[in-house]
Parts: C-alpha cells; structure tokens; sequence
C-alpha cells in the first residue's frame, strides 16, 4: 500500500483533517474557544510538516450561519498560516476557472489567482452543518463560499441535484451527479480530487443505485491517476437506507476520505472486492458525549506518489479530555448493600465514580504531554466527563444539574455530566428507526429532555394533521431547516413554489367561482398551513 519514496519533488503530501466545528458552543465560558484551539493546532502542523495543501471532509463551521466572531476568527487564522511567501508546490492542471461564480472573474482555485499570495492551499466540501441553504438571486450559498470569495479555502464538492427525487426513470444528462476533478500535479505523481459535499443520505443511496453519479477522468492516461474521493455522509448503518454503503463508490477511486463520522479510525481500511481504502479522520472537537468521540482525535499527513500511498496519523494534543463509564445503579448498589431509595448513598455512589473518572482524565493528559517539558507544558484543561447511568424506577437522586455543580471548576461539562437510562424491559430498547422516542413515565425529567429530538417532534406533529395542498414531507423538511439552518423565508419559500402550481392546475380546470369554490369545500380543511392555501388559491384564481 505504502511507497518509500524519499524524493520530495515526486511526493505530494497533504494534511487531512475533518469536522472542526468551528464554533461550537462559541459562548461557553469554558469550551467556547476549543474549536478555534484546535483548528490553529491543525493548521500550524500544517506549516510545521511543510505540506502542499490541506484537505477538509467537511462541516468546517458548526452552524450553518456562522456567527460575526466565528466567521472573524476563522478568517483571521486562514490569513495567518495559509497565505505567505511559499511557493505552492504542486501545479493545477484542471480549469482554475472551473466551479467558479459565474458572476465574476477570480478563479475557483485561490494560489491561480494573482492578487493573492498563498502558501498553503486548503480544500474542503460542505458537510450537513455548513451545507448551501437559501435562494437569493446568487442561488443557495455555504459559508464556504464566503472564505471562497475572500481567497481562503477552495470550496468544492457542490452537488446540484433536481428537484425530482424518486424518478423511475433514466436520467438526463443534465440530472446526473456530475464530479469534475481537481487535478494536480508534483513532479511525475498526478493526483485528482472529487468531492461530494454533504446530501441526504437516501437521496445519494438512490443516485449511486440508479448509476445517476459520472466521475469524469482524464482523456490521456486515466489509470495513471491517484483518485481520492472525499464524502461526508452517514457511515454507520442508522437505518436501512439512511447510510451510504462502503463498497458503493467507483472502482477507479484509490482512497475515500469519510467526513462526518465523528469516531477516528484515520488508519486506511481496505474494503473487500473493492480497490480502494477508507479513512475517516473523524472530529477535531467532541459535540457530544459518545463513545466515539472519546477515540483519540487525530489528523494525518497523506504522502502520494504516483499509485502508492501512506497515512502518517498525528495526534491532536489540543482537543480537551474526554473520559466515560457506564454504570448499572442496580447492581452497583447491591454490591456495596446501598439503599437506591436514599438521595445520599445514590449520590455517594455516583460521587465516587466521577472522582475516579478525573482522575483517569489528569492521567491521560499527563501521557499525551509526556514529551513536552514541565516548563513548556501547558496547564490541563478541565476535562468532559460523563457518567452513563442505568437505573430502575426506584432511583432518587434530585436535579440532576445541580449534582453536575458540586464538580464546577473540576470539570467543563456540569449541566450534563450524568447521562441517565432507564432500564426496564422494553423501554430500554433503542426506538426503531422513522419512529419517535418513546418517553416511559417512570423516566426522570432530565432523561426525557435528553432522549427527545426536535426532527422526531416535527415528524410526530406533521403524522397528526393531514395535509391536503402542501406535501408533509417537505413542509417538515422547511420547518426543519427555520429551526436547525436559521433560514427565516423555508417555509415562505416552500409556499411560493407551491401555490403557483396548485393555482395553474385549477386553472387549466376551466372551473367557474361557484364550482371552484365546492372543489375547495369538498376537501377537509384540517391544517391552519393547508387552510390559508386555500385563501390564496381562492383569492388569485376566483378573480
């Protein structure tokens, strides 16, 4: 798999990292800045490893509209260790205009550009945090594309898709996933970039089944080109169609980079009957309490020449301590004879668990600073802990939150340092998938706050209504894209594509006031959404 070629003017060599999440928790007074600390870290290895460019999977920022500040940092520590007097090493051979804004005359690839100085290219794709959203005059744009027209990153990947998602039918041309390469060069090593930026996972099942995706190569010499692929969708087998299969991409395809799976397994893994390799870089900053999140976080330096390659891991040593154990109530206090209807033994208990999960924090600290000296070392941040509680109805414990406190200035998560499961036959059980969460009454409240999801509470409220006009479906996705990407006019929007065509059909109906006004009453006005479809409707096309 590996080469050991020497020669650096034959060897491209890359930093590939993902899911930064810039931004994340920007206002928390302890892990506010984490983000933004491990992002300088990447990118000093960057300088510090001399490499050519830097590759991204992926959900650069965590927000879809990053905030005034995130976008100011951000900017500002691109600026710094990206642009200078360094000399790019590897040449473009693809358009540089390709992929560019049609608007205007700067090139899609910011070092091609010669008002600008770069020293460090950075390539990345969208992912579904950052994904284009809108439909302003310029079409739906990322934050990426911001930092693309400043001239900092190289924003690829974008995927254009029509509107006709469950076609039974051939594609056109025009229809199809089209992935156009970057392709560039280092001395005899050819190397092509595809992106696909993030999009739902069925929808790209369906795509890849229906042979909907062309990859385009290069005329001359096709297989003499090391293809890397670069995705951010669902790995993990979430549901029967909601993850993309890792056997599901082109054979001419020599190394897949997987962005989003926040889990490191940055280490290629081959796939069987397949060519390629994976590697998943996984997250630089934990966004939840899981146990992948805990897996050392890591980047790694790519060394390309021409059809061999090599994944040097380098571990992070900015991201914050994250430390986890589960904990079965029951058992645990039949071990040590303790009351489980007692506030205080509970609480006794689950104190002596947390101390110990500090302590093993403050040890893997010391082991990854090992070889840095007393007087450099930095202070140890305080770390993640969290606690997974299995407990039966008879658990007493109190608020929960105020518990968390007693370990304020100890540890950086106190509002949920205590996960609770209630474990009692079925309840226990995962909910299927497509369905909501089942809430169990003997559940606690801070259990059932974190059990429910705001997509499962939407899909749950679109089930109870019937909607005559607008499509369920998409009415929940606008609903969800007002709550989750900030986009204010999703359900306006949805509205103005709708309503015309519902007023076009009754149109071309040739229907007179009277009998247009019994096509209306005839249908069950159930939906305070569907009723004031109606209005408009009547309103334009009764005139």
């Amino acid at each position: 798999m590996a080469s050991d070629a020497e020669d650096d003017a034959e060897v491209v060599r890359f930093l590939l990292a993902s899911d930064t999440h810039l931004g994340y928790l920007e206002r928390d007074p302890v892990r506010g800045s984490d983000s933004f600390n491990t992002f300088e870290e990447i990118l000093q290895l960057a300088q510090a490893h001399d490499v050519d460019f830097v590759l991204l999977g992926g959900d650069l920022f965590h927000e879809n509209k990053p905030s005034r500040a995130t976008l100011y940092k951000t900017m500002s520590l691109l600026r710094e260790y990206t642009l200078g007097n360094r000399p790019v090493s590897v040449e473009l051979l693809s358009d540089p205009m390709d992929a560019r804004a049609q608007k205007w005359s700067f090139p899609a690839v910011n070092y091609e550009d010669a008002n600008l100085n770069v020293s460090i290219p950075v390539f990345s794709i969208h992912g579904n945090h950052d994904d284009p959203q809108g439909a302003d005059t310029e079409g739906p744009l990322s934050a990426l594309d911001v930092l693309s027209a400043a001239g900092l990153l190289n924003y690829f990947g974008r995927v254009e898709l029509a509107a006709d998602t469950r076609a039974k039918r051939k594609a056109t041309e025009d229809e199809m996933i089209k992935l156009r390469p970057i392709l560039l060069r280092k001395g005899n090593t050819l190397l092509a970039l595809y992106g696909i930026g993030n999009i739902k996972d069925e929808r790209l099942v369906y795509e890849l089944e229906s042979n909907h995706v062309c990859m385009y190569r290069p005329a001359e010499e096709p297989d003499a080109w090391f293809n890397v692929l670069v995705v951010h969708q669902n790995r993990a087998a979430h549901s029967a169609r909601g993850f993309i299969h890792e056997s599901a991409f082109d054979d001419s395809v020599d190394l897949v980079v997987w962005g989003h799976e926040h889990e490191q397994r940055i280490t290629p893994e081959p796939i069987s009957e397949k060519h390629y390799y994976i590697t998943q870089p996984g997250s630089s900053v934990a966004t939840s309490l899981a146990p992948g999140e805990a897996v050392e976080k890591c980047v790694a330096i790519v060394s390309v020449c021409g059809k061999d390659f090599k994944v040097d891991p380098i571990p992070l040593r900015t991201p914050r301590p994250l430390v986890m154990k589960d904990v079965s109530l029951p058992h645990e206090a039949a071990a040590a004879h303790l009351d489980v209807s007692s506030r205080t033994d509970v609480a006794k208990l689950l104190r002596t668990h947390i101390e110990s999960l500090i302590a093993q924090a403050a040890r893997e600290w010391d082991a990854r600073m090992a070889d840095v000296s007393a007087e450099c070392r930095p202070e140890p941040p305080l770390p993640l802990v969290r606690l997974r509680v299995a407990y039966d109805a008879q658990l007493a414990l109190g608020n929960v939150a105020r518990f968390g406190h007693e370990f304020a200035g100890r540890i950086a998560n106190t509002k949920d340092v205590l996960q609770l499961q209630l474990r009692r036959g079925r309840a226990a059980r995962a909910p299927s998938s497509g369905h909501a969460v089942r809430l169990d009454k003997d559940m606690l409240p801070a259990e059932k706050l974190e059990r429910v999801e705001l997509a499962d509470l939407v899909q749950e409220n679109m089930r109870a209504q019937h909607f005559d006009l607008l499509e369920g479906t998409q009415l929940q996705q606008s609903v969800m894209r007002f709550v989750e990407k900030d986009e204010r006019d999703a359900v306006e929007q949805l509205l103005q594509r709708t309503l015309p065509e519902i007023e076009s059909k009754l149109a071309a109906r040739h229907l007179d006031e009277f009998q247009l006004q019994q096509e209306l009453s005839s249908a069950p006005r159930t939906a305070p959404a569907t009723a004031a479809a109606y209005v408009a409707v009547t309103t334009s096309v009764g005139q």
